[in-house]
């Protein structure tokens, strides 16, 4: 294991933080108790104070195909999944197209688009050095309680990667701002969505010094650039007072705020 210093105002997607030391893990490494794992910064608000932060180093980017099981490191990122399942023709991964950051960060929240999610598809996940089963891990919409820190995940593969269902998918995010962000900020309530409520108590489109609720998709908290902590802070918690005052709805975070 070793310290690397990083800016989170360029590495974070929102593009908000400082240069913090971050714990950076190698295979064999034991495991700290008492820090905070992260993947790649793609739905990660951090900051000023943060807990001590680790992050698994590019010993854990890989991807290793075997009879009819793939193993994946949880540092792999999503972009390297997608183009290893075209070229093997593996079906199942066509949504992970346009969705940012690691394989780890995939697998702690559960990501997806719509109905397809990543443990529809996973087998089992290797946590802090034990393989466990997709069955013995509790897991839903946008959230998964891993109880430890994921490194790699195993899929049991089928051939025939769908071009066309591929293309579906991508439309389905071609709505979302190209400024920087974290993706969604709130996880969509139940018959409900997250934007559709922001957008009603008229939040859309409105500003904190560089930091602003989408004016493409309310959903997503966008820094112009330069934007702060505290003025992202101040519009996430503005949105969920607006929102439970007006309909009585606690919007929960999809954002990881540190």
């Amino acid at each position: 294991m070793f310290f690397k210093t990083i800016d989170f105002s360029r590495f974070s997607s929102i593009k908000v933080g400082e240069p913090i030391r971050v714990l950076m893990l190698e295979r064999g490494d034991s495991i700290p108790l008492n820090r905070v794992i992260i993947g790649h910064a793609n739905n990660l608000l951090v900051s000023f104070n943060p807990p001590p932060l680790m992050m698994l180093s590019k010993d854990f980017s890989f991807t290793m195909l075997e009879d009819n099981l793939l193993t994946i490191g949880c540092a792999t990122p999503m972009g390297k999944v997608l183009s290893f399942a075209k070229k093997y023709d593996l079906a199942g991964f066509e949504f992970v197209a346009k969705l940012p950051g690691s394989l780890g960060g995939m697998i702690a929240m559960n990501a997806g688009v719509k109905s397809y999610e990543i443990f529809n598809i996973l087998d089992a996940v290797k946590i802090d050095g034990i393989w466990v089963e997709k069955k013995d891990i509790e897991y839903g919409y946008r959230f998964a309680k891993l109880k430890g820190v994921a490194t790699e995940v195993k899929f049991k593969i089928k051939k025939g990667f769908d071009n066309t269902l591929l293309s579906e998918l991508v439309t389905l995010r071609s709505n979302q701002p190209k400024t920087a962000s974290a993706g969604s900020a709130f996880k969509n309530p139940k018959g409900d969505y997250a934007g559709r409520l922001i957008e009603a108590v008229g939040l859309k489109g409105v500003s904190q010094g560089a930091m602003q609720w989408s004016e493409i998709h309310a959903n997503f908290l966008v820094n112009h650039g330069g934007g702060s902590f505290k003025e992202a802070k101040y519009l996430i918690d503005l949105a969920k007072s607006r929102v439970f005052d007006e309909f009585g709805i606690e919007l929960q975070e999809e954002i990881q705020i540190l």
